[in-house]
C-alpha cells in the first residue's frame, strides 16, 4: 500500500469509527427517555417462526423483529411454565424462588419479592394484565385468575373464548394424558375474535385505549401454542399434512442418561401420521398466535404510542414434537430451552439480530434499566440488563447460559456455552450429556462418555458448578 492510499485507507477507517460511535451514542440517548411498556408473553412457543423458519408462517413476529432486536441465542431457566415465569417476572434464577414445579407460588417462598410490573406499579405506572402472565392450569384455568400476583397489578382481565368452550371436541391423540399435558388439538369453525387470544389481543388494545394518556406496564399473555391446539380452521389449511416434516431421528437412545428421557414410551406411541397431525395443530396455533400479535401492534401504531412504547416479546420456553423421541416441555435439551425474545425500542437499532448468549432472567433488569427504575439492592436480581446489546448486539457478554429441571428428586443442570450444551443429572451421579452445537445442531449425539471430551467435561462442569454454588472448586 503507498502512502497516499494509505492515508485515504486511516482516514475510511476513522469517519467509519466516528460514525459507528455517534450511532451508539444516538442510541444510548434513546434508551435513557422514558417508555411505556408492553410486555408480550407467549407459550411454548420454540424456534420456529422467529428464527427463519421457512416452515412456518410468522410475519407479524418478523414484523416485530423488523422494529427491534432479535436475540438468537435467549434460553429459559427452567422449561416449565410455573418455575420460567416465577424467574422471569422476578429476576430470580429457579434456586432463588425455589420454584421447581407447577403448584407452588412463589408468594409462599419469597413473600416480600417485588416482581417486575409491581416495581413499576410503585413508580406511578399503571400496570395491568391479560391473558397468561404467571401461571395456568391450562385450558382448565383460562377465564379465571389461574396462580396470578395480586400485588403485581392495578387491574387484571380474564377473557375465555370459544376454543375453551369446545373442549368435549378436541382430538387426544394420547388419551392416558390429559389434554393439558398431550399434543391435542382441534380445528374450529370459530372465528379469530370468538378464541381466547383473539379476546386478549382486542381486550389489550381496550386497555391501551383507555390508558394511553398515562404512563402504562402492560402484559399481554397469550396461550398459545400451548397445547391444546385449537384454532380456527383456515389456521390448520395452511400446513397441508403432506408437506409436514418431522425432526430428524436420534439414531439410538443408549447413550442418553434415564432422567433426560420424559416422554415414555418415546414419542408417547404415536404413529408418524398421528405426529405429523399435532406438529400441523402446532404450527396452526403458532400462525394463529402471530394474527394475533398482529392486531395487538396494529392497535399500538393506531393509537400513536408506538413512538413511546418499549415492546418485549417472550416465551417462557421452547417445546420438543418428536426430537429425540420427546414430546412437549421438562427436558434439557436445545429445542426446549432456547426461547424466542425480541426487544423494540423506539428510535432504537432495528432489523438487528444479537447471537450473544442471554436469558430470561435478564429481562427484568433490562425492562427497569430503559425506563429508569431503581430495582431494590434486597431483590438481588440474578441477571444483567441487556442494554449493551441493544446498543450494540457484538458487544462483549456473558459466555454462558444456564436452565435447570427437577425430576422427582433428582436435579438436572445444563449450560449452553458458544459451541457445547453440557447437562448433569444429580450433580453428574445419575448421568451426563455433552453435544457439539457446532456440528451437531440436533443433539444426536452424546459425547459423555468419549475419552478425549475428558477436559472438556471437567472445564464445563466447573463452569456449570460456579453457576448454583459460587464456592466451588475454591
Amino acid at each position: 500500500m503507498n502512502k497516499i492510499n494509505g492515508k485515504i485507507y486511516i482516514t475510511s477507517l476513522l469517519f467509519i469509527a466516528i460514525g459507528q460511535a455517534l450511532i451508539n451514542s444516538a442510541t444510548a440517548q434513546s434508551l435513557s427517555k422514558k417508555f411505556n411498556v408492553l410486555f408480550i408473553a407467549v407459550d411454548d412457543l420454540n424456534d420456529v417462526g422467529i428464527y427463519d423458519n421457512p416452515e412456518v408462517k410468522t410475519p407479524n413476529m418478523q414484523r416485530l423483529f423488523k422494529q427491534g432486536m432479535r436475540f438468537n441465542r435467549a434460553y429459559c431457566q427452567y422449561p416449565l411454565c410455573n418455575p420460567s415465569r416465577a424467574s422471569i417476572m422476578n429476576g430470580l434464577r429457579p434456586d432463588q424462588t425455589k420454584v421447581y414445579n407447577n403448584t407452588t407460588n412463589f408468594r409462599n417462598t419469597i413473600p416480600n419479592t417485588v416482581t417486575l410490573p409491581q416495581l413499576f406499579k410503585q413508580n406511578g405506572y399503571f400496570s395491568a394484565r391479560i391473558g397468561k402472565i404467571y401461571h395456568y392450569n391450562v385450558p382448565n384455568h383460562i377465564g379465571t385468575d389461574g396462580m396470578d400476583d395480586p400485588m403485581s397489578w392495578d387491574k387484571v382481565v380474564n377473557p375465555k373464548g370459544r376454543d375453551v368452550l369446545e373442549k368435549d371436541k378436541i382430538i387426544n391423540p394420547v388419551p392416558s394424558r390429559a389434554i393439558g399435558a398431550s399434543p391435542s388439538y382441534y380445528s374450529s369453525e370459530g372465528t379469530d375474535a370468538e378464541m381466547t387470544d383473539g379476546k386478549i389481543a382486542d381486550g389489550a388494545v381496550q386497555l391501551l385505549q383507555e390508558n394511553k394518556d398515562k404512563p402504562f406496564f402492560l402484559a399481554v399473555g397469550f396461550f398459545l401454542p400451548h397445547h391444546p391446539f385449537v384454532t380456527p380452521k383456515k389456521y390448520f389449511d395452511m400446513y397441508p399434512l403432506d408437506k409436514i416434516t418431522l425432526p430428524r431421528p436420534k439414531p439410538s437412545m443408549d447413550d442418553l442418561p434415564e432422567a433426560a428421557i420424559t416422554t415414555q414410551p418415546i414419542n408417547f406411541g404415536l404413529s408418524e401420521q398421528q405426529r405429523k397431525e399435532s406438529i400441523r395443530a402446532y404450527y396452526a396455533s403458532v400462525t394463529f398466535m402471530d394474527a394475533q400479535l398482529g392486531r395487538l401492534l396494529d392497535g399500538l401504531e393506531r393509537l400513536k404510542l408506538a413512538d413511546n412504547t418499549i415492546i418485549v416479546f417472550w416465551s417462557d420456553h421452547g417445546a420438543s414434537f418428536s426430537e429425540h423421541g420427546q414430546w412437549l416441555k421438562s427436558s434439557l435439551f436445545e429445542i426446549t430451552n432456547r426461547t424466542p425474545m425480541i426487544i423494540s425500542v423506539p428510535d432504537g437499532l432495528k432489523g438487528m439480530a444479537s447471537d450473544r448468549l442471554v436469558e430470561l432472567v435478564d429481562l427484568y433488569p433490562t425492562v427497569a434499566d430503559l425506563c429508569g427504575l431503581t430495582v431494590p439492592v434486597s431483590q438481588g436480581l440474578s441477571g444483567k440488563s441487556l442494554r449493551p446489546l441493544l446498543v450494540n448486539p457484538d458487544a462483549k457478554w456473558t459466555e454462558a447460559a444456564y436452565s435447570q429441571v427437577k425430576r422427582n428428586n433428582i436435579m438436572g443442570r445444563s449450560v449452553r456455552t458458544k459451541k457445547w450444551r453440557f447437562t448433569e443429572w444429580d450433580e453428574g451421579k445419575a448421568g451426563m450429556e455433552l453435544y457439539n452445537e457446532k456440528n451437531d445442531k440436533g443433539e444426536l449425539v452424546n459425547l459423555a462418555s468419549k475419552k478425549k471430551y475428558s477436559g472438556m467435561i471437567k472445564e464445563l462442569s466447573f463452569l456449570l458448578r460456579k453457576s448454583y454454588s459460587p464456592d466451588a472448586g475454591n
